[in-house]
């Protein structure tokens, strides 16, 4: 761990992911992120890529801490966080940073993504979070994208934001010199998942995978991913309130009340 001051701030940030404390995109966040804060990484002992918001109320967890300095947690991208600040850190970090996801988190992704869940919860305690992920299915070059979020930590200690915020952070695959910029965007739409796919066990049992996620249904200028594909680092502000505020006349006038 480390501590850095820029412009006068200190600046404590947590890390986390859905990809395993062991995964390579959390190690390259780390490294990019280091001498800018005291960095404190608390992430998931396995892979739990799709856990989306899901906490663990049926067993207690564990934290262990690994021989590179890593904590983790036998549970949840969202138990990490949740432990770590309510139960494990002295004080409040100043940032709570998630990733890097190897693969999108764009449209629809971002209600199942594990990756986005661990970030969510650092809002929903008060701190300012980042979600970070590199729109690659195949490179595990993660120096662009945790570049990317060094850059935007950095925007943060020189403006901070008067209040929490939420930005799902999608970067193209490639180089960092290669970006052609940053664009705040919209999350688009994915038509519908692949069908789930028949498997038989060794034992003949019937067993189903789930399908692939849908292709892009919307994808036009100002959403993440049209960003995306013309090489632009696409940041999307995200809010929790699911209240669909158009629809509450009509079910009011449906239910006659």
């Amino acid at each position: 761990m480390c501590a850095a001051r820029s412009n006068g701030l200190f600046m404590r940030i947590l890390l986390s992911n859905d990809d395993g404390y062991f995964a390579p995109g959390i190690a390259a966040l780390a490294q990019a992120l280091e001498g800018l804060a005291e960095i404190m990484v608390v992430a998931p002992e396995r892979d739990r890529s799709g856990a989306s918001n899901s906490l663990t109320l049926d067993r207690p967890l564990s934290l262990r801490r690994a021989t590179n300095g890593f904590y983790f947690v036998n549970g949840t991208p969202t138990d990490c966080v949740h432990l770590a600040v309510t139960g494990m850190l002295e004080h409040l970090p100043d940032m709570v940073v998630s990733g890097v996801n190897h693969g999108a988190n764009m449209g629809d992704d971002t209600i199942y993504s594990g990756t986005v869940a661990a970030a969510t919860e650092g809002y929903l305690l008060g701190v300012p979070s980042l979600a970070v992920s590199l729109v690659s299915k195949s490179s595990i070059d993660f120096e662009a994208a945790a570049r990317v979020a060094r850059d935007l930590v950095l925007r943060f200690q020189q403006a901070p934001f008067r209040q929490p915020v939420l930005l799902n952070v999608n970067v193209p695959e490639g180089r960092y010199g290669d970006l052609r910029g940053v664009r705040v965007t919209r999350l688009g739409k994915r038509h519908k998942a692949e069908p789930v796919v028949r498997d038989t066990t060794p034992r003949g049992d019937e067993v189903f995978w789930v399908g692939s996620a849908g292709k892009a249904a919307d994808a036009g200028e100002g959403t993440d991913f049209h960003a995306v594909a013309n090489g632009f680092v696409s940041v999307t502000p995200l809010q929790i309130d699911l209240t669909h505020n158009g629809l509450i006349p009509g079910v009011t006038d449906w239910l006659g009340s």
